[in-house]
């Protein structure tokens, strides 16, 4: 089995929430508002094995058990598009983009061989599957990897840093356990919004005046965007709490 797929810069992917490597979340604080996404990966899942080697297990209740993929974000309403997006619709740093725009549309949350359904652009997506575009998928193997095995890479490494915030904040905040069994128990499970301060104190090489310094003007831009629009009121919320957080900071520094 073969699969052709080449990107057009269309723009159409180029909206709501950006998955982000640690390294390319710290690299942007001045253009992304970041946030922490937990996401529930159910044992069924053919994602799960991989979920639990990149993230955490948790236990749910006496006989659930969940693996949890812990994502640094551009936390984005689905209607905006990404700050970096020009308005030609072409990538503005595309020079010097992040891991999850190279490797797209492979997900190295996923195994290898169970790409294939990513080939196949969302409604409105102008990506070309024809035959004419350039076989990456033969026999479930990616055929051009370099941009996949490098994303994932710094997935692997980021998994001992990850993991050990998750295992700090599971342990101190009851509130964000019970928001997981909240997020599990769901049909199709969920997600868990955290805000990325917490992750970032803990880093060593991590100024935090400098990193809020960095984030608050990018908050409050969002906040003001998403004033009003009802079906973008959390991350109005999250903008507007983070922002004033980012600014009792400074004011204290």
């Amino acid at each position: 089995m073969e699969r052709c797929f080449e990107c057009t810069a269309c723009g159409k992917c180029c909206y709501g929430q950006l998955p982000l490597t640690l390294n390319d979340a710290v690299a942007y604080a001045d253009r992304f508002p970041l946030a922490m996404l937990w996401t529930i990966i159910r044992q069924s899942a053919k994602s799960f094995a991989i979920t639990a080697r990149l993230g955490v297990v948790v236990n749910i209740g006496k006989r659930k058990r969940v693996a949890v993929r812990i994502t640094p974000v551009s936390y984005m309403p689905p209607s905006i598009p990404c700050p970096a997006l020009a308005t030609d619709d072409r990538c503005s740093i595309h020079a010097d983009k992040p891991s999850r725009c190279r490797t797209m549309p492979f997900f190295p949350y996923r195994e290898e061989e169970d790409q294939a359904d990513l080939l196949i652009p969302r409604q409105g997506w102008l990506c070309d599957t024809s035959a004419s575009a350039p076989v990456v998928y033969r026999d479930r193997n990616i055929v051009h990897r370099e941009d996949f095995d490098r994303e994932r890479q710094e997935l692997v490494d980021q998994t001992p840093v990850l993991r050990a915030y998750a295992q700090g904040v599971m342990a101190k905040a009851p509130n964000v356990v019970a928001a997981l069994e909240k997020a599990a128990n769901t049909p199709r499970g969920g997600t868990v919004v955290l805000n990325f301060t917490a992750l970032a104190s803990r880093l060593p090489q991590m100024d935090m005046t400098d990193f809020a310094r960095k984030q608050l003007p990018v908050l409050t831009a969002f906040a003001d965007k998403t004033a009003g629009m009802s079906d973008a009121a959390d991350f109005h919320r999250y903008y507007r709490d983070n922002a004033a957080g980012m600014k009792r900071f400074l004011e204290r520094a």
